[in-house]
């Protein structure tokens, strides 16, 4: 009976799109995304905030059954394409794969726009019920094979504000390019402890520093990062533009940043030399590892030296004597490491070996999949792809960043202050559940009820399956298996780095609640946290939380887009060439191969025209009906290229035969596809 109650419940949810006209609801309250078939989207357009009511419960591996109700409001008022001429009138194409539909442009509506500029229409009518919307071109963006101009599309599609408010820019005109005497005031002067920063050779906004110093068996490890909320008040113009753009965008041709450069790459950028304000979290920990004590504290900070990733890990590979050149290839033509810092840095290193350590002692899961990177040229044309690799200095950084966000949001948690976490939630019991029966086909396990699955076993499966050929195959599993990490109100833990309290602390100038977070220590620390500005924060962070994930998703999404854009630019210069790879994916229309260099297209079943191939979801493969040939997720493969769609920005692959192997050797190319 309370199932039927449940089930007539109207509830309010995020509507995604498909191109084949069905969708899913994300629920606002949390939980599993509701199916919906295409014949009951009710006129909702991918990014509608919509009235839905379930139809039937999610089990056995499927999804609740959903029927939108009610648009309640619009997601897109704007969108980005292709501009095709029809008769006096014309089409825009969107880019966004997840809209089904052509926008009809009446004549005169077009801003004399031409075949194939990229152009933002304003939707005037939705249509529905087999008729297409109805809009006007506002602004063409120039033509799609212009230089920027598919990155700016892609920009422009997912609503990414480009430049910033003429009253943003006005208060930024007021910010001073250096600390004045008044700042220092009341502040711990740290300017003669030594620090660096550690960061991409290309990175220009510098947001952390660390220090640390061992005595007594004790280290001193400090995280200090920068004071961004010194100069960006809340409900300012500044506020309120950061709040709205809510992270930093990293495309693969330029930044969006939250903040305005005069911020992000000027004052609140922790410049080797350059005096800075910064909240520091002075930590003490002992030689097991523990955290003894630790301090926050408005601080006056001097990094000594910006050093970038390759100079650290080349360092910590065998650092020269002071005044000779750093070993190694990777950091040729880098200066001198003075040997304080080298001492330093290899104290670091001890420090952060033990950090890890504990974290993998109590369970941290760790999935280390390569990230891209791409180079282009001056035309933004990509000339190399290849995976970016983490090295022990990146490792150094990510340790002791972990450390600070853990300490901060276990001491605000005992404080009860308001505050906005960084929650990664226990996966589902039926994602476990699936994960299990899947892993049985491999000989693995993971015990304890699907329900209670703790993160130490799965990062113990990863150690079991460390160096065996199905590694790649099961650990990605297991991550599709995980919950989304999010921002909320509530200190709800990380599973995934089996962690009861998690925040994000070290990174304002890109991330709004690290910023957010800022301003409620410091006013802990002034003693201005009283009820009423409690009650405040209270009714604020909601509001902040939700913001916030949202506004990531879509980065991570634009960003993912840009990738697979010069990727696909990058793969057309290699039509009819082979490659080795790894089945990436197995779905019922084909499977996924990854190319060492990151690079990832499809093997359509379509495409497989040597047999008729069966999918098989409980073990992730496709099985050839008369010859019993099985492409299984993991399984190492070597293949051809045979398509790129620069319109959906997609690679298509089909296997090589034997006999194509042996004939087509000087095609092939060495594992990192790189010229």
């Amino acid at each position: 009976m309370r199932k039927e109650e449940n089930k007539d419940e109207a509830r309010t949810g995020l509507f995604c799109g498909t191109r084949r006209g069905f969708g899913f609801v994300t629920p606002a309250e949390g939980g599993e995304d509701v199916y919906i078939p295409e014949s009951e989207t009710g006129g909702a357009f991918h990014g509608d905030t919509v009235a839905y009511r379930l139809l039937g419960p999610a089990g056995d591996g499927r999804r609740a059954l959903g029927r939108v109700e009610q648009v309640l409001t619009r997601g897109i008022t704007e969108l980005v394409g292709t501009f095709e001429p029809y008769k006096k009138n014309g089409f825009v194409v969107p880019d966004d794969q997840k809209l089904s539909f052509d926008v009809f442009i009446p004549a005169g509506q077009s801003m004399n726009a031409v075949d194939g500029h990229k152009v933002v229409v304003k939707i005037k009518q939705y249509g529905g019920a087999g008729q297409n919307p109805e809009g006007s071109v506002v602004r063409i963006l120039g033509h799609k094979n212009d230089p920027g101009v598919d990155i700016q599309s892609i920009a422009m599609a997912y609503g990414l504000p480009q430049e910033f408010p003429e009253t943003v820019m006005r208060q930024v005109s007021r910010i001073p390019t250096c600390v004045a005497e008044t700042d220092r005031q009341g502040r711990l002067d740290l300017r003669e402890t030594c620090m660096v920063t550690i960061d991409g050779e290309d990175a220009k906004d510098l947001d952390d520093a660390v220090s640390l110093s061992k005595e007594e068996g004790v280290y001193r490890l400090g995280v200090h990062i920068a004071d961004v909320s010194h100069y960006v008040g809340e409900g300012s113009p500044l506020d309120k533009e950061a709040l709205k753009r809510g992270t930093s965008v990293y495309l693969v041709d330029r930044v969006i940043p939250m903040l305005p450069h005069a911020l992000s790459n000027g004052i609140c950028s922790l410049n080797a030399g350059e005096e800075r304000l910064a909240l520091s979290c002075l930590m003490e920990i002992d030689a097991s590892g523990d955290l003894i004590s630790y301090e926050v504290a408005e601080s006056v900070i001097r990094v000594d030296r910006r050093m970038s990733y390759t100079e650290v890990n080349g360092i910590l590979n065998g650092c020269p004597a002071e005044g000779e050149p750093l070993d190694g290839k990777e950091a040729a033509g880098l200066p001198p490491c003075p040997a304080a810092i080298g001492d330093m840095l290899r104290e670091m290193d001890n420090l952060a070996s033990l950090l890890r350590r504990r974290r993998h002692e109590r369970g941290a899961i760790d999935f280390d999949f390569p990230e891209s990177k791409i180079i282009l040229d001056e035309r933004g044309r990509p000339v190399a792809v290849r995976p970016y690799e983490r090295n022990r200095a990146t490792r150094l950084i990510e340790d002791f960043m972990l450390m600070a966000n853990e300490t901060i949001a276990e001491g605000v948690y005992w404080q009860e202050l308001p505050f906005v976490y960084r929650t990664h939630e226990k996966p589902a019991a039926e994602r476990m559940k699936k994960l299990t029966v899947f892993l049985t086909n491999f000989g693995q396990y993971l015990k304890g009820q699907p329900d209670r699955i703790q993160p130490k076993e799965i990062q113990k499966l990863l150690d079991r399956i460390a160096g065996t050929p199905e590694e790649a195959l099961l650990s990605r599993m297991a991550l599709r298996s995980l919950q989304q990490a999010r921002y909320g109100t509530q200190c709800l833990g990380h599973f995934g780095l089996a962690s009861r309290y998690y925040c994000h602390f070290t990174s304002p100038i890109r991330r709004y609640p690290d910023l957010q977070i800022h301003r409620i220590l410091k006013e802990n620390l002034h003693g201005k946290l009283d009820v009423e500005r409690m009650a405040h924060y209270e009714r604020l962070l909601p509001q902040v939380a939700s913001q916030s994930s949202v506004t990531e998703r879509r980065a991570d999404e634009a960003e993912r887009e840009t990738e697979k854009l010069k990727k696909a630019q990058y793969m057309k210069q290699f039509l009819g060439e082979e490659f080795d790879g790894v089945i990436s994916g197995v779905t019922n229309w084909g499977m996924y191969v990854e190319l060492p260099n990151t690079v990832e297209g499809m093997v359509r079943l379509s495409d497989l025209e040597d047999d008729y191939y069966l999918y098989d979801e409980t073990r992730m493969e496709l099985k050839g009906e008369q010859d019993g040939r099985v492409y299984r997720l993991g399984e190492r493969i070597q293949v051809r290229v045979i398509r790129v769609d620069m319109a959906t920005h997609t690679v298509n692959f089909i296997p090589c035969t034997g006999e194509e192997e042996q004939d087509g050797e000087e095609g092939r190319h060495e594992a990192d596809c790189q010229q």
